[in-house]
């Protein structure tokens, strides 16, 4: 397996501030784009009430924005695992990210087929995480995530 120092993050992580007060050692956040995969709200939260959490699914024609981070060792994403409730929740793997300086290898994580419920949608507080992360994003990006349906 290839050494895999950076983390890419689509949804709650794409707050900075909640990243640090998960622990995680950064020594740089970027911009990052993922080719291939669309944003849904389709994983199920652990915390009431019941709504959708971020994940990415595939689709060839699609992309997804992000926040890119280099952790301070490559051990460093076990410690979003918990965050994650990676493996039951969601698997961690890895993905190609696009950057401003070309692809970099890049620790995600996307939804275990059982914790998916196509039927939800997130609550503006969860939503409101995405959006911390809007000075990384795309204009474009942001404005489709103001549109996101929430519950609350």
């Amino acid at each position: 397996m290839p050494i895999v120092q950076c983390y890419f993050a689509y949804g709650s992580n794409m707050n900075t501030e909640r990243v640090h007060e998960r622990g995680l050692a950064i020594s740089n956040v970027q911009s990052g784009r993922l080719s291939g995969f669309r944003l849904k709200f389709n994983k199920r939260s652990r915390i009431p009430p019941p709504s959708g959490r971020a994940n990415i699914v595939q689709e060839d024609s699609s992309e997804v924005f992000g926040v890119l981070y280099r952790l301070g060792s490559e051990s460093e994403i076990v410690k979003m695992d918990r965050f994650e409730h990676a493996p039951i929740d969601y698997r961690r793997l890895i993905v190609e990210v696009q950057t401003e300086t070309g692809p970099i290898p890049s620790w995600t994580y996307i939804a275990n087929p059982r914790a998916i419920d196509d039927s939800l949608q997130p609550t503006r507080s969860y939503l409101n995480h995405l959006l911390a992360g809007r000075s990384m994003l795309p204009d474009h990006y942001v404005a489709q995530l103001e549109t996101v349906s929430c519950i609350d």
